[in-house]
């Protein structure tokens, strides 16, 4: 140390914040690759050899500049071994970067090797040499007992030792040939890799530009030590010009390191991901923050020369600081995430959309109000269109579309050939593809959609507003949020189409009936009777034969007239404007008024206004499910000789929203005898009434009654 508190308090600072950027850096991306391929390791390990580095040019800021020992000559030692081998490093890793051992896609030569591939050679040459120059070279002490460090042990030319010419021009030769790789990349078989290289090469060339710096200086710097060839004891009255040399190198590094994390971070170049993560971002972020403010903190502990356990306390302080300030942003983050995701949580009236079919949208005002809180909080994108495809394509209708264009309706929407184009690319294994711009203009990504019979849509997205790039877990939140959508859309439509059937096959049955009682009443009945008026005067002296087609006749008229007095009477009530009440009095005034011997009805006047609240398909819901369990008593509540008198009550209670009894004194539901068809009326009207958001319930004690509730809370 040179004994100036400010200097040697930067130097050691920054000396420790490029040691735990480089090693956070090196261990990130070795336990976050994608694939283990030789190129992530070989970036990994520059990446933690460069924090070797720092820690053994930490290490010997510890000790005093006159010091002897095995302790700095060890740490001596390692700093110079990565220090040689790092250029070449940075080089190989560019290279693999750019592409230089990927093959291109359609075959052909890659030009990315045939111009590197006698410049890696050159750059291998001179490592080696280098390497092997550290090896043969031996440190002697010289006068006052500092170490030369091997500068008078090593190999002379014309008195001036090889590596202070070597070693500087190697450092520039790695760094151009890297600023090369970097303009000139090579093929990518990686998904994006194109536009990340794109992305992340001003990054990269600001690093490879700091570390040219860097070599520019080291070779100031063996240029100024020429001077001291023969006499490098008298590098002690230059302890501060050193250190303020050492001070500006530390400061490019810490550049290139920041420049070299944010490409690492925000667009995976040596992991492998497809998408960049927006924790990772984040994470780099504070580890930024904090290497800076460890760096600081333990450097004026020692600066200082305050005691030991000063300095303990202080990263103590700093890290318990730093704690509680991550679990703030942790906690707050997480509030921001549940806000801008509660939007796509709520209810999409399903149930409104299925009780106002008249007022239904295409799309949803719901729906598309989700879509349009993804594109603008969570994707943060200028165009977006959500389209469904394969069986759900009819169901779900129009595609869904955002526009940050104050007239969004100006957009065009994709037709089926630029569609079909896109689905061709489509893999289960790729969450995000490239859209070529010429296909659809303003549309720069696709992203499938997919549910378990295969591929249920898609969603094209524009370019982000902040010229950024969709990040992994953007991509996640938009297919989820994506696949929700359509499957909320083809489900609603399917129960829309499945209350019109219903309600069709109730009008059509009723429509039936009254038909087959016309017919019945009308034309079969008055024929069977003009017959048997003819053959009863027209015989006489009727014969057996004929006494006997009479009788049948008589049977069949019988049976005829039993039919349409359980068949539905005159034609189905309107329910809106008598009200459910007054229907279903019309009903057993004229369909059933000779199936019961009592009817009771417990109607409060209150309660019966009350049922004008009800909407028409409420209306029509419980009017039919009143009218089955009516019909289900008249054909099922008496014995088979119809001995028994039976008794119907009708009821309306005050609970809930509204409650209508249905009940028999009849034989009750056990002791009924089975019928093919038992139960399925009730329980289609029991689906119905879900739809409608009630319930019904069946109570019954055999030989005493049968209850039947109908609920809407």
């Amino acid at each position: 140390m040179t004994g100036q508190f400010g200097l040697d308090w930067a130097i050691l600072a920054l000396s420790l914040a490029n040691t735990i950027l480089l090693l956070w850096l090196g261990t990130t991306v070795l336990l976050n690759s994608q694939q283990r391929t030789w190129g992530g390791w070989l970036a990994a390990g520059g990446l933690l050899l460069g924090g070797v580095f720092f820690i053994s040019h930490t290490a010997i800021l510890g000790y005093d500049f006159f010091a002897i020992g095995v302790g700095i000559n060890l740490w001596w030692a390692v700093g110079l071994m990565a220090v040689t081998v790092l250029p070449f490093f940075w080089y190989v890793m560019m290279l693999w970067y750019s592409g230089f051992w990927q093959k291109p896609v359609g075959g052909g030569s890659n030009r990315l090797v045939q111009r590197h591939r006698s410049l890696l050679l050159i750059a291998g040459i001179m490592v080696i040499g280098l390497l092997l120059l550290a090896l043969t070279t031996r440190s002697s002490p010289i006068s006052g007992g500092y170490p030369t460090r091997g500068l008078e042990g090593s190999l002379m030319i014309n008195g001036q030792p090889l590596v202070l010419v070597l070693y500087p021009l190697y450092v520039l030769v790695c760094l151009v040939f890297s600023f090369d790789a970097l303009r000139n990349p090579g093929p990518s078989h990686r998904r994006m890799g194109e536009l990340a290289r794109k992305r992340a090469r001003p990054w990269l060339m600001g690093a490879s530009l700091a570390l040219l710096l860097v070599s520019l200086v080291v070779g100031v710097v063996f240029v100024w030590l020429f001077k001291f060839v023969g006499d490098f004891g008298r590098l002690t009255e230059a302890v501060v010009s050193i250190a303020w040399f050492d001070l500006l190198i530390e400061c490019l590094i810490l550049i290139a390191v920041i420049l070299l994390g944010q490409a690492v971070t925000a667009y995976e170049i040596f992991t492998g991901q497809t998408l960049p993560r927006q924790g990772f971002m984040r994470q780099w972020q504070r580890a930024v923050l904090l290497a800076l403010g460890y760096g600081l903190v333990i450097g004026f502990a020692f600066s200082a020369n305050l005691r030991p356990i000063y300095g303990v306390m202080l990263s103590a302080l700093l890290m318990t600081f730093f704690f509680a300030m991550l679990s703030w942003r942790m906690v707050s983050e997480r509030q921001r995430t549940i806000a801008s995701l509660r939007p796509f949580v709520v209810s999409q009236r399903f149930y409104d959309q299925l009780l106002t079919p008249s007022i239904r949208q295409d799309p949803d005002p719901g729906q598309q109000n989700s879509f349009d809180a993804l594109c603008r909080d969570v994707l943060n994108t200028r165009l977006a269109f959500l389209i469904a495809l394969g069986p759900l394509a009819p169901l779900a209708g129009k595609p869904l579309q955002f526009s940050e264009s104050t007239e969004p309706e100006l957009v065009e929407i994709p037709d089926q050939a630029t569609i079909a184009g896109i689905l061709s690319q489509f893999s289960p294994e790729f969450s995000i593809l490239r859209v070529e711009r010429e296909a659809l203009p303003g549309v720069e990504w696709s992203v499938p959609l997919w549910s378990q019979r295969g591929l249920a849509g898609m969603l094209l997205l524009g370019s982000k507003r902040d010229g950024g790039i969709y990040s992994q877990e953007e991509i996640e939140v938009a297919q989820s949020i994506g696949e929700r959508l359509i499957d909320i859309k083809a489900s609603t439509e399917i129960a829309q189409r499945l209350m019109n059937l219903q309600r069709q096959r109730l009008a059509e049955t009723q429509v039936l009936d009254q038909q087959a009682r016309r017919v019945l009443h009308d034309e079969v009945l008055q024929q069977l009777h003009a017959a048997m008026l003819r053959m009863d005067t027209a015989s006489g002296k009727s014969s057996p034969g004929t006494q006997e087609a009479l009788e049948m006749l008589t049977d069949v008229h019988a049976q005829i007239s039993g039919l349409l007095r359980v068949m539905p009477g005159i034609a189905a009530p309107t329910i809106s404007p008598q009200g459910l009440i007054a229907a279903l009095r019309k009903l057993m005034a004229d369909e059933m008024r000779s199936a019961f011997d009592h009817v009771v009805w417990k109607i409060p006047q209150d309660l019966e206004q009350k049922t004008a609240e009800l909407s028409r398909l409420e209306a029509e819901v419980l009017y039919y499910a009143s009218r089955e369990a009516i019909r289900n008593a008249a054909l099922h509540a008496r014995l088979q000789e119809g001995e028994n008198a039976l008794t119907l009550t009708i009821g309306l209670l005050p609970e809930n929203r509204f409650t209508l009894v249905v009940e028999d004194d009849g034989i009750g539901i056990q002791a009924q005898s089975p019928q093919p068809d038992s139960g399925q009326g009730l329980a289609l009207h029991s689906t119905m009434m879900a739809v409608i958001g009630g319930e019904l319930d069946v109570e019954s004690e055999p030989g005493t009654f049968t209850r039947v509730i109908l609920r809407l809370p």
